[in-house]
């Protein structure tokens, strides 16, 4: 398929017709607000299908260009070149009225964002496609879902990779097909609203530097400051709050913006203002320090005991034999059924746990080596996994509909037990469908039914047959149950992880998926460890938050980035509304090793009913490995109590 034809039939698929920028930008790095776009491309498409427009330039940033053995754009390519502030109005231009189409699309939005910003311009964006979460949804049988191996399945060539102007163009190709598919499968795209992006936070700003000191504990009035402790400051203060700041932090304290009963210490002139934070020390028992007792005691600040270095550093892989011991700490372990939550993880008020079994760990696993590409023969790999492992549905790929949601949750639950997957969108990848009491009501019965989708009653679960299903995939995800815990192969390339949590389309509320980086008391370092729409990086960027779609968010995390303190980030989500978890359903989360990879493990989470906030999952430290655990516990409170017990204050 040519890049500058129209695909087949484009011109009839009405809702998937639209006018298109597809976008690629080669950067400096991976953090839009320390780094740099060094070259852009932009291809425009009609509605029809065909292109109407093409730019291409490098782009002088000023900086270091970084790992130029990727995209080959040396100091000296770069010279000459014009400067981002230069061509912006031009691609402004190209961009305004159009989608924005990306493959990983919040990298290249956030990354011209930025750029934008700095020549003091408005992004005009209204809304963007992910190539990447529309593949997710349709669910090729691909290897992985990256662009060059996108291009080989749909046919499209491509000629030099990490070139901006050539990838746009296969880019196109894979729009055009991928396009099609979703039309074929009766799904909505995941089209995702873009808001102005002229706040401070995309002005690029230092990062936070982290604390390299654990946290020795309360201080105790008349006492010395220890290094690691953590101090809050409230109220007006004589010296300028960012200078107290600077030099608490260079003294090797931890300057955090909340209390918590793991505060060490409030700086307050006036410690019965009534703010917030005084009354939160009240309630805690936290020592409170006027201005001049704390600067006082900066002038003999003792010392403290540094963070350990994280495990991935340490050189050790997921293959090291893990003995008893490493089933989990204690104090995160997700909670049998019926349990109480342990007390480090709960807030107030009293959260309602949904049922979770006894935490259960799976053994190390290689990364997949990736499936079949449409049109090859599978490779022999001996006895089907459905005898192996004696698990009938091992290989399926199964859609509950209808029912009410025990019964669904229930039927989910069944489906994991016998070796499947439980879906919770219609996709190509579907293999069968098991149909409750409700379910012809669905949208997508119509759909599943010109499809051909085998379905089945409820029965169906009592005794499905033993044989392999056609779409035996050797290298698909590992499915765990929740509180099911499996090791992360911490060498190569395997370092940045992706959690990704997806959901059902629906129009009833919103949710938000969030993460919170924590030490070893459970808590955050800082504010800023909570990473959140509002704050979608952590000080260091090795935890993001992208926003995929309505109904798919990602939080990545840099393990061989993470902060010395950090012994574990939890992947929450919360509802935005009055509705609760039980009126959403099912969600989905997986781990994959990096953008586009074969997830190495997923898990369906619906055990939730009255509950408006989740702990979806965890990637933690256990000795010199780090691991996934996926959680799936409930709370009936809403996010500013769960941000309140990993000790951040969103109210304040």
């Amino acid at each position: 398929m040519s890049p500058a034809s129209p695909a087949a039939g484009m011109s009839d698929l009405h809702d998937y017709a639209l006018d298109w920028a597809l976008v690629d930008v080669e950067t400096s790095g991976l953090i839009p607000r320390q780094h740099r776009v060094l070259s852009i491309a932009v291809v425009t498409i009609g509605a029809d299908g065909r292109q109407t427009g093409e730019f291409s330039t490098l782009v002088n940033p000023g900086c270091d260009p970084g790992p130029v053995h990727v995209h080959g754009l040396t100091t000296e390519r770069l010279q000459g070149a014009p400067a981002f502030e230069q061509v912006a109005e031009r691609i402004g231009g190209l961009l305004r009225d159009r989608v924005l189409v990306a493959h990983n699309a919040q990298f290249d939005y956030d990354f011209l964002a930025h750029e934008f910003a700095r020549a003091g311009l408005h992004l005009p964006v209204a809304r963007r496609l992910c190539t990447l979460a529309l593949n997710r949804r349709v669910d090729p049988p691909t290897p992985d879902m990256r662009l060059g191996t996108l291009a080989a399945h749909y046919g499209v060539p491509q000629t030099k990779a990490h070139d901006a102007l050539d990838d746009t163009r296969v880019l196109a190709g894979i729009l055009r097909a991928s396009l099609k598919e979703a039309a074929r499968l009766g799904l909505p795209l995941p089209l995702m609203e873009c808001p102005p992006r002229q706040d401070p936070r995309f002005a690029p700003k230092p990062p936070k530097t982290p604390c390299a000191y654990r946290n020795p504990g309360r201080a105790t009035p008349g006492g010395p400051l220890v290094q690691g402790m953590k101090i809050a400051i409230t109220g007006d203060t004589g010296t300028a709050r960012a200078a107290l700041v600077a030099r608490a932090a260079a003294a090797g304290l931890n300057v955090v913006g909340s209390v918590s009963r793991h505060t060490s210490a409030l700086v307050a002139n006036d410690a019965a203002s009534g703010s917030a934070k005084a009354r939160r020390a009240v309630a805690e028992g936290v020592t409170v320090l006027d201005e001049g007792t704390f600067l006082h005691l900066l002038d003999d600040v003792r010392p403290g005991t540094r963070h350990e270095k994280a495990g991935a550093e340490t050189g050790v892989g997921a293959g090291a034999e893990a003995g008893p011991a490493a089933v989990g700490p204690a104090p995160s372990a997700a909670p049998a059924a019926g349990a109480a939550a342990p007390a480090a993880a709960v807030p107030a008020p009293a959260p309602v746990p949904a049922a979770v079994p006894a935490v259960a760990v799976v053994p190390a696993v290689a990364v997949p080596a990736g499936r079949v590409p449409s049109g090859q023969a599978a490779p022999a790999v001996g006895a089907p996994r459905a005898a192996v492992a004696g698990k009938p549905l091992a290989g399926r790929r199964v859609l509950v509909l209808g029912g009410t949601h025990p019964a669904s949750s229930e039927a989910r639950r069944r489906v994991v037990e016998l070796g499947g997957a439980a879906a919770v969108n219609l996709s190509a990848s579907v293999t069968d469908v098991v149909l409750l009491p409700g379910a012809h009501a669905d949208r997508r019965m119509a759909r599943i039914n010109s499809l051909r989708v085998p379905a089945h009653g409820a029965d169906w679960l009592t005794g499905p047959p033993a044989a392999p299903c056609g779409d035996e995939r050797p290298d698909s995800p590992q499915v765990l149950p929740c509180g099911g815990v499996i090791d992360l192969p911490a060498t190569g390339s395997a370092l940045r992880w992706d959690v990704s949590a997806s959901w059902a389309q629906q129009t009833r509320c919103e949710i938000d998926v969030v993460a919170f980086v924590v030490d070893e008391e459970e808590q955050v370092a800082c504010d800023e460890d909570f990473v959140f729409y509002g704050a979608p990086e952590n000080p260091n960027g090795s935890v993001r938050l992208l926003s995929d779609g309505p109904t798919e968010q990602t939080v990545t995390v840099d393990l061989a980035a993470m902060p010395p303190a950090a012994r574990k980030v939890v992947v929450c989500a919360a509802i935005d509304g009055d509705p609760a978890f039980g009126d959403v359903g099912a969600v989905q989360v997986t781990a994959a090793a990096g953008t586009g990879a074969m997830p190495l493990a997923q898990v369906t989470v619906d055990a939730a009913t009255t509950e408006r906030t989740m702990l979806l999952a965890e990637i933690y430290r256990r000795g010199p490995l780090w691991r996934f655990r996926a959680v799936g516990q409930g709370y009936d409170h809403g996010l500013a109590a769960l941000a309140r017990s990993y000790g951040v204050d969103i109210a304040d």
